[in-house]
């Protein structure tokens, strides 16, 4: 969970002046300086702090919930959820932009002052470390949000995001290819790599990065990029800091709270309390349980009427950004894609016999061994989407993956996003554009 120190950090525009308290020193132009180790940590909390809300608002989006627009907070969601971009409601919430770009504006200061302010220590390694990674993971969402899906052969031509490295409150943002974008995160992840030195967070400051959270994010990033080798050595390399599994047939903790001994990375709120009011489960996602034998079901959703509402946000203490079980799905699909299908299937497995009864794994496991390629395939996501249900992973998944067609129905009109459709990548925000014409 995150522990915010209550500094008065205030960006004003796109990437404005800052004020602060009184203990942080004041130049005479204006602009808060930072200079010890504590003022950089209380800076870097204020930038884990600015991080956005936009998981839950994708996914409105996705195939995974109804919007119920009986709710006062409809209003808010109903463009997310009808693929209205383009002229949206003023009502509804904007898909964040502003506060991914604040975030990088206190990382950018860590990492360019913090070097020579900061006397060297440990701690100061860590600090900055944690400064290079929570960039990447911005830019790593800012890609998959307004960039076209990572391609290896067209990335280099398709639009992506504008890089901001320095605090040059005048600099001019232009939207760099998906590719550099790509080539940022990964260069930011190396240079964590030499900087991080805590191995495992522990509970309420899991929010900040620690070696496992930067090889999970490793991970996904090369699994989003299809380097499939690279994939698994960082999900092996993650796992080896903590491979710890709920076993739901014992405990019926949820694993995506920011207590669980699954937290890897308890950095956002990804179905907060009013998308949980405005929304039920799909069918489509109920349907895909087996819910004789799949214990995930009753702990993840609960009956509400004629439909089901989820138990897996609407409090502070669904605080998920990364967990083990990630790790081991991100590992079957990389073998799989390796051409180790017994490998896969293995690592599936150990995920999967923490989630289904006892007494019916052993036809699991026989039923899953005797799959071939394809029909394992098609397992293998189902499970994914299954396991990691609201939170935040299934629009990202279906970009990435076929962009199938999905139909929202609300009030009676059937709304469809066709397969392929643009509108799998989100247009930048009208404020953005509006303070940045460039874009």
């Amino acid at each position: 969970m995150k522990i915010i120190i209550n500094i008065s950090l205030v960006l004003i525009m796109s990437l404005g002046f800052i004020s602060c308290d009184d203990f942080l020193e004041i130049e005479p132009e204006g602009k808060v300086i930072p200079k010890t180790l504590e003022e950089n940590r209380a800076l870097i909390t204020t930038a884990y702090n600015a991080f956005p809300v936009h998981k839950s608002y994708a996914a409105f989006r996705s195939d995974e919930l109804i919007l119920d627009s009986s709710t006062d907070d409809a209003p808010f969601f109903k463009d997310f959820y009808l693929w209205n971009d383009t002229n949206p409601d003023p009502i509804t919430f904007e898909y964040p932009w502003l506060s991914f770009y604040t975030t990088v504006f206190y990382a950018n200061h860590i990492i360019n002052e913090g070097v020579s302010t900061i006397k060297q220590s440990e701690e100061k390694d860590q600090l900055i470390g944690e400064a290079y990674a929570l960039r990447a993971f911005v830019y790593f969402d800012l890609v998959n949000l307004y960039g076209k899906p990572y391609n290896v052969t067209t990335s280099s031509q398709d639009k992506g995001v504008p890089i901001v490295l320095i605090t040059d409150l005048e600099q001019v943002l232009s939207p760099s290819s998906v590719a550099t974008v790509y080539e940022q995160v990964v260069a930011d992840i190396e240079r964590a790599k030499e900087l991080i030195n805590v191995n495992t967070q522990e509970v309420g400051k899991n929010y900040r990065f620690s070696k496992s959270a930067l090889y999970t994010l490793e991970a996904r990033v090369n699994l989003y990029m299809k380097n499939w080798d690279n994939a698994l050595q960082s999900a092996n390399k993650a796992l080896t800091y903590n491979e710890t599994l709920v076993d739901f047939n014992v405990d019926s903790t949820l694993p995506n709270q920011y207590n669980s001994s699954e937290s890897i990375l308890a950095l956002e709120d990804v179905f907060g309390y009013k998308m949980n009011n405005a929304s039920f489960i799909s069918n489509d996602l109920i349907a895909s349980y087996d819910r004789g034998n799949d214990l995930r079901f009753d702990l993840y959703f609960v009956e509400n009427g004629t439909n089901y509402k989820a138990r897996k946000g609407g409090t502070q203490d669904f605080i998920c950004s990364m967990r083990t079980s990630e790790l081991y799905l991100i590992k079957a699909e990389a073998l799989l894609n390796l051409n180790q299908l017994d490998a896969s299937k293995t690592a599936l497995l150990s995920l999967l016999k923490n989630r289904y009864t006892t007494a019916y794994f052993t036809t699991l496991n026989t039923e899953i061994q005797s799959m071939d390629e394809a029909e394992y395939t098609q397992r293998l996501f189902e499970e994914r989407r299954r396991e990691l249900a609201l939170e935040g992973h299934r629009w990202f998944d279906l970009r990435r993956n076929n962009q199938k067609e999905i139909t929202h129905t609300y009030d009676g009109t059937v709304y469809t996003l066709e397969q392929n459709d643009p509108r799998y990548t989100l247009q930048y925000p009208r404020s953005a554009k509006l303070n940045n014409p460039n874009l």
